[in-house]
């Protein structure tokens, strides 16, 4: 069974991936975790406004970012398939793609498969567990031919795409 994926498009773009697409990477990603097959996430993709507001009310930071995940948190006693919402800027990962010389459609893989992994409760403060994610994001995204997204072959002034490269940390 597949998941579900309510695909939201806030844009109009060249570029933005299909359904297909979006389900197949979510897909990949909950076949390595102990959850349903059929679990229920969306995934908007928007402009600069919208991600810059969400991540200004919920984070704190006043500029738009590549993906936020807002995991759902089911009320005690209730059980729903449910994962929650990524968002994702398209201006942000087209750019982003540019500056790394990757492919829009492996850097929209990477920013799915990141932020599933996200709701799935995987983190990247620590550097155990940003190891631990990556490793997790290079298998998936290496079942879809897309080259390893940390390899050093960026400028060394590049940032991984989930880190932030006005304050040079990684997002919480």
């Amino acid at each position: 069974m597949s998941p579900v994926v309510d695909r939201q498009q806030a844009i109009e773009a060249e570029g933005l991936p299909d359904q297909a697409e979006l389900e197949a990477w979510v897909a990949a990603v909950l076949a390595r975790h102990d959850v349903a097959a059929d679990s229920e996430l969306t995934v908007r993709l928007v402009d600069s406004e919208e991600s810059q507001a969400l991540n200004r009310d919920y984070r704190g930071r006043d500029r738009p970012t590549n993906v936020l995940s807002f995991p759902f948190e089911s009320p005690p006693g209730v059980a729903l398939p449910l994962l929650g919402d990524l968002v994702i800027c398209h201006p942000v990962v087209v750019a982003e793609a540019a500056e790394q010389d990757k492919a829009l459609r492996d850097h929209y893989a990477h920013m799915v498969v990141h932020g599933t992994l996200h709701l799935l409760g995987h983190d990247h403060i620590e550097e155990e567990e940003a190891e631990a994610m990556e490793r997790l994001e290079r298998e998936i995204l290496a079942e879809f031919d897309i080259a390893d997204p940390y390899l050093d072959t960026q400028l060394d002034t590049q940032l991984a795409p989930h880190r932030d490269p006005e304050d040079k940390r990684p997002d919480p």
